[in-house]
């Protein structure tokens, strides 16, 4: 398998890589490039990939100043940090993608879709239309992440901001919003579905019941089984990531 790999980050590709050495084992030939114009020689110079895995924001641009301008022949898996609903209009055409942070177990997944796919894929060009189509989404995306709450008490309705929060905790059907200075504030949604509305560069799920904010970490220390415990602003109570989101939750500090 030859592939390119699209990715700025460092910790990233070096995660990225040691998935493709597991999938692949010997079967794998790659290059790696960290931005848009070193992108665009590999792709004159070299063979024909068999796929590229593609990060969105490069060093120089976004992977797509490259695919609208190039060529492309061979399908793509985006590697982002955006959710699903970003990628719907490339669906149609067989574009796989993960979401960081992803496992071994997600990129399977999205080669087993490669694998279905590349018959109808194999020697198409991704079209403009398509790339216009998927910035208007990134665009609108951006935009969308929830920026407050609307929380309802026995006193009224007020606004919490989403830079004011220091701890999300999952409790029943509800969620307790806490602020960096201590406040409680009730929400009413499922810790699962919440997450979806934040953005990933500031706020990441520790555990099954806790979300933090970047933001209102104040230190980090080593815990039993290379977990971590947080101290966050306006929380007494230190927090403990959980030993399966660990890995991902150091490699996504170093990407902020």
């Amino acid at each position: 398998m030859n592939i390119l790999i699209l990715e700025d980050e460092i910790p990233a590709f070096e995660k990225l890589l040691t998935h493709l050495k597991a999938h692949f084992q010997n079967e794998l030939n790659y290059d790696w490039s960290r931005t848009v114009a070193e992108a665009k020689e590999l792709l004159y110079q070299k063979s024909p990939y068999d796929l590229i895995l593609s990060d969105i924001e490069l060093l120089d641009g976004t992977s797509f100043d490259l695919f609208k301008t190039d060529t492309i022949n061979c399908p793509i898996i985006f590697c982002s940090a955006y959710d699903e609903y970003l990628f719907e209009a490339f669906k149609s055409n067989g574009i796989a993608y993960i979401l960081k942070p992803y496992a071994l177990e997600d990129l399977q997944n999205a080669f087993r879709k490669y694998n279905t796919l590349f018959k109808s894929l194999k020697n198409k060009e991704l079209g403009n239309e398509i790339m216009d189509q998927f910035m208007e989404l990134l665009k609108d995306k951006k935009e969308n992440y929830k920026e407050r709450f609307v929380i309802k008490s026995a006193t009224g309705i007020y606004l919490l901001n989403t830079s004011e929060i220091s701890l999300i905790e999952a409790s029943g059907t509800f969620c307790k919003l806490i602020d960096q200075k201590g406040k409680i504030h009730l929400f009413s949604q499922n810790i699962g579905v919440l997450v979806e509305t934040l953005n990933p560069r500031k706020f990441f799920r520790i555990n099954r019941s806790q979300i933090i904010h970047i933001d209102a970490i104040e230190s980090m220390e080593s815990y039993f089984k290379n977990r971590l415990l947080l101290h966050l602003k306006g929380h007494k109570e230190k927090v403990l990531t959980s030993s399966t989101n660990t890995p991902d939750f150091r490699t996504w500090l170093d990407m902020q």
